[in-house]
């Protein structure tokens, strides 16, 4: 059993706008035995040639266009959100699947047929997770949120996604410094590699906890309902796209949007480095100082710092039945 405590991975230099947090007091860690330079790692699965530096170039530009095509067809078409967007997301995962064979940040990190069986069970899980979440707030959103925009679509989505991209980081960095969250957040971190296909390992009551908070503050907010499905597409992008072992950068991007080299660093077994909350936007990890990538770095290890402390992926049931323990593993 781990000793650290969850509350929290960062330095204590100031407070942030979030109770009970303290915040990074540097955005470099340093090597061992060296003199304050940051952790820079050169790019793993990095390749030549035409085909990778094409897809370099055009694998973000290509998902957010598929992005706001998918959202405007559906509303000028009449399409249901409620069948277009598990198409999405089935459309989404081979997108980056091969992309990860194409332009790997680590092969090392590919998944073998034993973890892409694990990875199923999980994502199946989710998906019912994120099912009971939409449950509990149907009747919530159907009840506030107005079925056609009270401003113009241009206005309330930038709205939408600013408050939902708050709730979001606010429950993420929770899941990390609250340590009965962490029970069931810490699941999520036991892989020790970062690719899309265990974006989907999560425990069950993390994903309607996480995801129940932001389609409710949306709906309270009295967002429509169209909002709410546009905002949805590019967070779920967003999500596949950050946790992809892909060797792509956003360049400066990155201090607005979040990307995989941040959300890689997020994983890291470091806690001095393991910020980056968000999982769509940037921005509330540089106002809330959680904020530690800079170009170039990349995590040793990523993982738990003491593996031991929470149950191995291939074991579902354990680790579903974990938060029951007496006292649960904090990271």
């Amino acid at each position: 059993m781990s000793t650290r405590s969850p509350p929290d991975h960062f330095s204590t230099t100031s407070t942030s706008g979030l109770p009970g947090n303290r915040l990074a007091g540097s955005t470099a860690c340093e090597r061992p035995g060296t003199k304050g330079d940051p952790v820079v790692a050169s790019r793993v699965g990095a390749s030549g040639g035409l085909l990778p530096a094409v897809a370099r170039g055009a694998a973000y530009p290509v998902l957010l266009a598929a992005v706001v095509g998918t959202a405007a067809a559906t509303i000028v078409l009449h399409w249901d959100p409620g069948v277009i967007s598990p198409l999405f997301v089935a459309g989404v995962i081979p997108y980056f699947v091969l992309l990860e064979r194409v332009i790997p940040f680590n092969p090392d990190w590919h998944p073998d047929a034993r973890e892409w069986g694990w990875y199923g069970v999980y994502f199946l899980i989710t998906a019912l997770g994120a099912a009971i979440a939409q449950a509990l707030v149907t009747a919530v959103v159907g009840a506030l949120a107005p079925a056609t925009p009270q401003w113009p679509l241009w206005a309330e989505v930038p709205a939408a996604l600013l408050l939902g991209s708050l709730g979001s980081y606010v429950v993420h960095r929770l899941g990390h410094t609250n340590s009965f969250l962490w029970r069931f957040h810490g699941v999520h971190h036991v892989p020790e590699k970062v690719n899309v296909g265990n974006n989907g390992v999560n425990h069950v009551l993390d994903i309607v906890l996480a995801q129940g908070v932001v389609q409710a503050s949306l709906a309270l907010a009295g967002f429509s309902l169209q909002s709410v499905f546009v905002v949805g597409l590019f967070v779920t992008a967003q999500g596949y796209f950050t946790h992809a072992n892909i060797d792509i950068t956003i360049g400066p991007l990155n201090h607005v949007l979040a990307g995989p080299e941040q959300h890689r660093l997020h994983h890291s077994t470091d806690l001095s480095e393991a910020g980056h909350y968000g999982s769509d936007l940037a921005i509330w990890d540089h106002l809330f100082r959680s904020y530690t990538w800079v170009p170039g770095r990349s995590p040793r290890a990523v993982g738990l710092g003491d593996p031991a402390s929470f149950p191995r992926t291939n074991a579902v049931v354990a680790s579903f039945l974990h938060p029951l323990r007496p006292r649960a593993a904090r990271r």
